[in-house]
This record gives C-alpha cells, sequence and structure tokens, in this order.
C-alpha cells in the first residue's frame, strides 16, 4: 500500500518537516558528489556500526564520541534514490500533522529522540554487526507512532494494490494503515534474528522500525493534549 495523503486538515505550514526533507535531501546530494571510496568512508564513519560501540565500550579502537555520533548523523544518510524517495515521502504525509499537533519545537525534539531511540535499538538486536546503518525510517517511524496516538481516527488516502498490477484508491484509517505497517515491520525484525549478515535480514534496519515506532508511541502518549480537536475528512 502506497499512501497518497492525509486527509486531516492543519492549522499550520509544516516548516520543520521541510526543513528536515532539505537537509535529508541536501545530505544525500553531497553523498552522490564523492567519490564511491570516498563515500563508502563516509558512510563507515557517520553510519551507525554496533561494532564500534562495542568496541568503544571495551576501550578499543574508538572513542565514545566515534561511536556513538552516528546514533544521531545516520538519520540523514541514504543508501539511493528510492531509499530517500520512500523515507521523505512517509515523513511529509505523516510528520506534518504531527508538527501542527505538537509545536515546530518539540516535534524537532521529538523526531531526534525517536531517531537516536530506533538507532539504540537497531545496535542492540545486531551488537558486534560491522554493517552501517543508515536512513531516516528510524526517526519516521516515531513519527508514525504519535500519529496514529494522535490521530487515529484519520483517513489516509492510500494507492492499493490489486493483484499486482491494478491499483485502486482506498481512504484507509491511519490505525489500520499504520498498524498493518508495524506488524509487518515487528515480523520481518523477528525474521532478521536469525539472519547473519545484512543481505539476509533484506538489508532493512527493522530492528529501529520498531524502536523508533515504540518509542514513538509512548511519548505521544506522554505529552498527548487533553483536548484535540476533531479529525476532518
Amino acid at each position: 500500500m502506497i499512501p497518497l495523503k492525509d486527509l486531516t486538515s492543519r492549522r499550520s505550514f509544516p516548516a520543520v518537516t521541510f526543513f528536515l526533507i532539505a537537509a535529508n535531501i541536501a545530505v544525500f546530494i553531497y553523498q552522490l558528489s564523492l567519490p564511491p571510496a570516498t563515500a563508502e568512508t563516509f558512510v563507515r564513519t557517520y553510519g551507525l556500526v554496533p561494532s564500534k560501540i562495542q568496541l568503544a565500550l571495551l576501550g578499543r579502537h574508538y572513542s565514545m564520541q566515534q561511536a556513538l555520533l552516528p546514533l544521531f548523523t545516520c538519520m540523514f544518510l541514504h543508501g539511493g534514490f528510492l531509499h530517500i524517495l520512500g523515507n521523505m515521502w512517509f515523513l511529509w504525509i505523516f510528520g506534518a500533522n504531527v508538527e501542527d499537533r505538537l509545536g515546530s519545537l518539540a516535534y524537532l525534539l521529538f523526531y531526534i529522540v525517536c531517531g537516536v531511540g530506533s538507532g539504540v535499538a537497531q545496535a542492540a538486536f545486531s551488537w558486534g554487526s560491522r554493517i552501517p546503518s543508515i536512513g531516516a525510517s528510524g526517526a519516521i517511524s516515531g513519527v508514525l507512532g504519535a500519529y496514529i496516538v494522535l490521530f487515529p481516527a484519520s483517513r489516509i488516502l492510500t494507492l492499493v494494490p490489486l493483484f499486482v498490477i491494478f491499483f485502486f484508491m482506498a481512504r484507509i484509517p491511519a490505525v489500520i494503515f499504520i498498524g498493518l505497517w508495524f506488524v509487518v515491520q515487528f515480523l520481518s525484525g523477528l525474521d532478521s534474528l536469525g539472519a547473519h549478515t545484512a543481505a539476509a535480514a533484506g538489508g532493512v534496519a527493522w530492528w529501529a522500525h520498531v524502536g523508533g515506532f515504540a518509542l514513538g508511541v509512548l511519548l505521544a502518549w506522554a505529552i498527548k493534549p487533553a483536548r484535540q480537536r476533531a479529525p476532518s475528512y
């Protein structure tokens, strides 16, 4: 299923969401400008590598700054056009109303906390791995977690595949759309536990998605306004 638009109106321009998308695109363009060898070094330096954290804790090879800074920087790196396109599309659709509800500054802090938390979850479930994890999907998963708490009755205009080659549009409740998305992430994460390589796990940081989403839900419940405006359809 491909989300096309959320059908809940908002009261303000999503400046932080726009800024985050612009920042991700700017970093991606910079990645594309690098020679292949330099680009690989860049990703290994600023992508999240669980083995670096393990070695830093043992006092070997890496400082804690070198090991932990990627929990933040990895959120702005992407592995290809489809990777960044999918992430930014989800961020635009679901982030705008979450920002509108939380306020720009709180939303920015929320996004960063979810991104870092998702990295911690991924590192914990792939402890010792030397494969860099990159992408904004962990933080965006936190945004989805907040969305399902703040706008459960909202409708998502969705392109739904039928027999693979045919598509139709449907207005799917957010709680169903995001709920199904989370089930896929969780089951895929469980399946990846038996994988020994990133390729075997499908190259996706499933536990970053699960961890970011869970943290987003918890934070949204903690800061959920007592009164919410009714969603429009």
